[in-house]
């Protein structure tokens, strides 16, 4: 594996998500988006991985049974050096939950969050550089942090990672796109008061569909809930939904 192909320290580069029960899991989200599964790395219990064509775009894990943790996807961030970077947010006010751990073959990751809370995890590609596929229906194609406030988090997301923030200028938008190498790859959203109190500051995963309407009302046929109906943003047309354990996503048909 050559340099040439690793991910940009700061780019979204996988999304995971930890569940209770992984069969059902797998049902609900093969259902959705048309995922296929393959075993992944285990050596923090079962993994799956999820393919769409052929081509891995996300991983699911199960819980230990006693282990009584928010279900909710974790995006993760590419890095040159897991070690060095658990270090830095360790350093910038941040908290390292997990790791750095080898993952097998497949890289080196940590499970962190940022002094206001949300987590997020760090990713050293070894044979696993990441999401495979970004932008068809069923991929992971936008990553957000929604926070309280935008400028004191910068500080820390800019610092660990080298992103260049450019903010929209709104006097009652509060919201930062977070550039590498010069194109956008992320966002932070201060939402202030309209923070969920059930979920904190969170990365929220966008997923693309080809039918944001359809695919809501299969999110309830599935058993999962629409937690803000279908409306049309500057992305697109999106909802607000979650699956049958409560893990929050955000389906959109992206505006071309």
């Amino acid at each position: 594996m050559t340099e040439a192909t690793r991910r940009t320290p700061g780019t979204p580069c996988w999304v995971s998500l930890m569940v209770h029960g992984i069969d059902a899991t797998q049902e609900f989200y093969g259902g959705l988006f048309g995922w296929e599964f393959v075993p992944g790395p285990q050596q923090l219990g079962p993994y799956v991985r999820a393919l769409l064509d052929g081509q891995e775009v996300a991983g699911i894990g199960q819980l230990p049974p006693d282990r009584h943790l928010p279900v909710a996807w974790t995006t993760y961030l590419a890095t040159d050096d897991a070690d060095e970077t658990a270090e830095a947010i360790r350093c910038c006010g941040g908290t390292v939950a997990v790791g750095p751990l080898d993952a097998g073959e497949a890289g080196r990751m940590a499970i962190c969050s940022d002094p206001v809370g949300a987590v997020f995890g760090v990713w050293q590609a070894g044979l696993h550089q990441g999401t495979a596929a970004a932008g068809p229906p069923g991929t992971p194609v936008w990553n957000e942090l929604l926070t309280y406030e935008t400028s004191a988090i910068a500080k820390f997301y800019r610092t660990v990672f080298g992103y260049e923030a450019e903010p929209v200028v709104s006097a009652d938008f509060d919201y930062l796109t977070l550039h590498v190498d010069g194109r956008p790859v992320a966002a932070l959203h201060g939402a202030g008061t309209g923070l969920p109190r059930d979920r904190g500051a969170h990365w929220l995963t966008y997923f693309e569909v080809t039918d944001t309407d359809a695919a809501a009302r299969l999110v309830t046929e599935l058993g999962g809930q629409v937690l803000r109906p279908p409306r049309e943003g500057t992305a697109g047309r999106s909802a607000l939904v979650a699956d049958p354990e409560g893990a929050v996503f955000t389906i959109v048909h992206s505006a071309n």
